[in-house]
């Protein structure tokens, strides 16, 4: 077992500080950019689309984590995967706060349920986002523990969400962009990768 001055430790602390700081950066960005008036004319659906992207973003490198490991042969990084697992369901409920606060309006939790029921895309994301909050909170070591096998087969959703975040971000754009089709193509050769451990329904 590596003592904790080990290089490769060091280098596992350095890169999630690297981590927290490029999870948090783009917070920093969008509050200089609601105060100095950056965004266009729209600035709740700016911000709507913004929180969901980084939130997708994040989705996505915690998906690339186990194929980078394996890759550069350096399993300690695994150790960054809930990290990254965190920060992405962090975004996301920014994104679904911005959605209700900015589209919505403070108590409109009858409507917010509503219009989750009456639009397809919001459905998809809601789901989304009870998924995300389920794998965030047994996210932690005791947890895993203490649920065995069960654990595994909730975690391994990732690669569902994998496919349902992009889709909710194509349905929910009304004019054409490629930028939804681009990642919902990554993602799923993401999942590709991973093929042989949803067979196997073991971990990397």
């Amino acid at each position: 077992m590596a003592s904790r001055g080990t290089p490769g430790t060091v280098t596992i602390i350095l890169l999630k500080c690297l981590m927290h700081l490029a999870a948090f950066a783009p917070f920093i960005y969008l509050v200089f950019s609601v105060r100095s008036g950056g965004f266009s004319a729209d600035p709740a659906k700016d911000i709507q689309h913004f929180t969901g992207l980084i939130g997708l973003k994040l989705l996505m490198a915690t998906l690339l984590v186990s194929p980078l490991a394996k890759g550069l042969r350096f399993p300690q990084l695994l150790r960054c995967r809930r990290l990254l697992g965190i920060w992405c369901f962090a975004w996301a409920t920014l994104h679904l706060l911005s959605y209700y606060f900015l589209e919505l309006g403070v108590g409109n939790l009858s409507l917010l349920g509503q219009e989750i029921v009456r639009r397809p895309y919001l459905t998809l994301g809601m789901i989304s986002w009870v998924l995300l909050f389920l794998l965030a909170i047994t996210s932690f070591r005791r947890v895993q523990i203490r649920a065995g096998q069960r654990w595994q087969k909730l975690h391994n959703s990732i690669y569902l969400l994998a496919i349902m975040i992009p889709v909710h971000y194509l349905w929910s754009v009304k004019a054409y962009s490629l930028q939804p089709f681009l990642w919902l193509a990554f993602a799923v050769l993401l999942c590709a990768l991973r093929l042989k451990k949803l067979w196997r329904k073991t971990d990397l």
